[in-house]
């Protein structure tokens, strides 16, 4: 599917690389290669297509990520997919990609056909700051926009789901009022607030390494409706003792020793 020729386009564009991988070449005659903006490792966020004159905005979570040897890696913000491309110059030709094949809203289907047909062939580049513009020759474009991934301290982190082993499950009670309660920010001084589906509460929160040891939290003791108690009873006892983090750019997963855990964003 051409769809992966974003990842690697914008490799051509943001400049050459050395290695024999995509993004070699652009030599100045002498045998040298300049190497331009750095752009493996980093998230790029497809912001619209533009196909027969029709603007289609991106789903939330559509990105592309390309790895040291030119791998692209990405998410239709439904589908994600992976690639091979080979780049000449300005332009890239998508030698091999796969998708995978899981049903999607009316809205990620309607961009994922957009994309379909935007790509494909050799595709131009135009690069201005932060900003990526991926033209075919008919005049259909892609807008991407890079993205720093978040930090643990300073962000204040909105919590998605609730996991239990490799299972992961939306939170109880109304998705979007739970959402908008369950929030955690972690302080440069070792603390960490926040609300839990109810009650606001402050603690300490110790980070070695991969680990974050909470210590123990008060706050406000309302009782609330059913689903947000639930909610922050199932919080509570994962924000308790020695959990372990990680952060996938902007997705923040932490999980017991039990293998209970949570999935957090930055809040929007």
């Amino acid at each position: 599917m051409a769809v992966a020729a974003l990842a690697l386009l914008a490799l051509a564009a943001c400049g050459r690389e050395t290695g024999s991988g995509a993004g070699s070449g652009d030599g100045d005659g002498s045998g040298s290669v300049r190497t331009g903006p750095r752009v493996t490792g980093v998230h790029w966020n497809v912001d619209s297509v533009t196909a027969g004159g029709r603007r289609t905005a991106a789903p939330d979570g559509a990105h592309v990520v390309i790895d040291a040897k030119g791998r692209a890696t990405g998410n239709f913000g439904c589908n994600r997919f992976t690639a091979e491309t080979r780049t000449d110059g300005d332009t890239i030709t998508v030698r091999q990609a796969t998708t995978t094949a899981m049903g999607c809203e009316k809205d990620a289907e309607r961009f994922e056909k957009a994309m379909s047909r935007a790509f494909g062939g050799e595709l131009a580049v135009a690069v201005t700051g932060r900003n990526l513009t991926l033209t075919t020759a008919t005049g259909d474009s892609i807008a991407l926009t890079s993205e720093p991934p978040a930090p643990l301290t300073g962000t204040t982190w909105t919590v998605t789901s609730l996991v239990s082993g490799t299972t992961s499950s939306s939170l109880p009670g109304n998705p979007e009022n739970a959402e908008r309660k369950a929030r955690l920010t972690f302080g440069e001084d070792g603390s960490v607030r926040g609300t839990l589906g109810c009650n606001s509460f402050r603690g300490t929160a110790e980070v070695t390494g991969s680990t974050i040891t909470f210590g123990p939290a008060g706050g406000t003791k309302m009782m609330c409706p059913d689903p947000g108690m639930k909610l922050e009873r199932a919080l509570l006892a994962i924000l308790d003792g020695r959990t372990t983090y990680r952060i996938d750019h902007r997705t923040l997963s932490l999980t017991a020793a039990n293998g209970e855990g949570l999935r957090a964003v930055p809040q929007a």
